[in-house]
């Protein structure tokens, strides 16, 4: 994996090996999902038949050899995945190994980061389970993971319940609502995946562009800059706003960056350049 090119490069040989795995399972109408080379397949077969139709798949090509796990509840990357009378159930999987380690509340990061951390975590949660009483675990899970990494309560609580609020479902947390938490979960569940949500965005900042945002990026500190957004927008409402309304279309954006922690300080990956030109003249 030593090129960025790489992992394309499997993409593109796994895909080739997979058509005829891939078109049997459409064809008896079975679930196929792949990501790199974890596969995640259904099937009403007999283990005798599973077990034929892998040995067929491991003769495609000598440079792939499949493991599998056969089971009516299987892991598949961080999905629990379990056949429930003939319905897929979804949760939440978490490695033995895995420790519940966050960004700590204490770091150096603007409170939006934080909050963040949060909202993903119970995205992520409502997502992956597709039962009420699997999220409430995980929810409380997630309770204890924040905790644990500093989080005061007061926050906790406050950012829940907006995440709540804001989807409008605040009986599912309140009183563990069946019927709405169906509605979240398939909700977020359809929701524009990353890569399309970056296409969004690029989109959207090229419309931003046309009407004028003025984008500020600052490096984030603890201290004097805390309340440094919520300041220069009073100046600017103040100076130029009030004062000329032909300004009034353009809006402030800003992005903030934070500072480099002790690895990235102390940890040197890649050589200087003097000493890289060094070693191409002296060869």
């Amino acid at each position: 994996m030593g090129s960025p090119f790489t992992m394309t490069l499997a993409n593109v040989y796994m895909w080739e090996w997979e058509q005829t795995l891939l078109e049997y399972q459409r064809s008896h109408n079975e679930m196929y999902g792949r990501y790199i080379d974890d596969i995640f397949m259904t099937t009403n077969l007999s283990f005798d038949e599973i077990n034929t139709r892998l040995i067929e798949a491991n003769q495609q090509d000598e440079n792939i050899r499949l493991t599998h796990t056969i089971s009516s509840k299987v892991e598949y990357l961080d999905v629990l995945v379990e056949n429930d009378n003939g319905q897929l159930k979804t949760s939440v999987y978490h490695k033995l190994a895995a420790e519940p380690y966050i960004l700590p509340f204490s770091s150096d990061h603007p409170r939006h980061v934080h909050r963040s951390t949060i909202n993903g975590r119970l995205i992520r949660a409502i997502r992956l389970c597709s039962h009420l009483d699997d999220f409430d675990k995980e929810r409380i899970n997630i309770e204890f993971t924040l905790l644990l990494n500093g989080y005061p309560p007061k926050f906790i609580n406050y950012n829940f319940n907006k995440f709540f609020q804001k989807h409008n479902v605040l009986s599912v947390m309140e009183n563990l609502d069946n019927i709405m938490y169906e509605q979240l979960h398939r909700t977020l569940l359809y929701q524009p995946t990353i890569k399309e949500r970056q296409q969004h965005q690029h989109e959207q900042q090229q419309q931003n562009i046309q009407s004028k945002d003025l984008f500020i990026h600052y490096t984030f500190e603890s201290g004097p800059l805390v309340n440094f957004t919520k300041e220069l927008k009073h100046l600017w409402n103040e100076h130029y706003i009030n004062k000329n309304p032909i300004k009034q279309n353009i809006r402030l954006r800003f992005g903030t960056k934070s500072n480099k922690n002790l690895c990235q300080l102390l940890v040197k990956k890649k050589p200087s350049k003097s000493l890289l030109r060094d070693v191409i003249s002296s060869d």
